[in-house]
């Protein structure tokens, strides 16, 4: 197992995870999520600040699990992440690692404490 995230400061969060999934209130998966970072103070109008929370959580903590599969490797992520509110709460992230080598972000929830 990996002790970080390779590649960690590529990291890349796409603008339509997070607006269309992350911080979405009517995605049927999503929306839990969305209620748990909303009420954290993110936001959709700040889109960007979120994606660099993401991106710092991902560097900061260590890869708990890592799984083979045809796309590449997904490495799993957990704990601290840096919020609006300032509480930095203890999330899972989810990386998916393919041939270009670059983490992009492909879900991220909290995880109970």
């Amino acid at each position: 197992m990996e002790a970080q995230l390779p590649n960690a400061g590529l990291a890349l969060v796409e603008e339509r995870k997070v607006l269309d999934y992350l911080l979405n209130l009517a995605h049927l998966q999503g929306a839990s999520k969305a209620r748990f970072f909303l009420a954290r103070g993110f936001s959709l109008a700040a889109w960007e600040g979120f994606a660099q929370a993401l991106c710092e959580q991902g560097r900061n903590n260590r890869v708990t699990k890592t799984i083979r599969t045809p796309w590449g490797a997904r490495y799993q992520v957990d704990c601290h992440c840096p919020t609006p509110d300032g509480l930095n709460p203890c999330i899972r992230t989810v990386w998916e690692i393919g041939e270009n080598a670059i983490p992009r972000l492909l879900t991220a929830h909290p995880l109970a404490v």
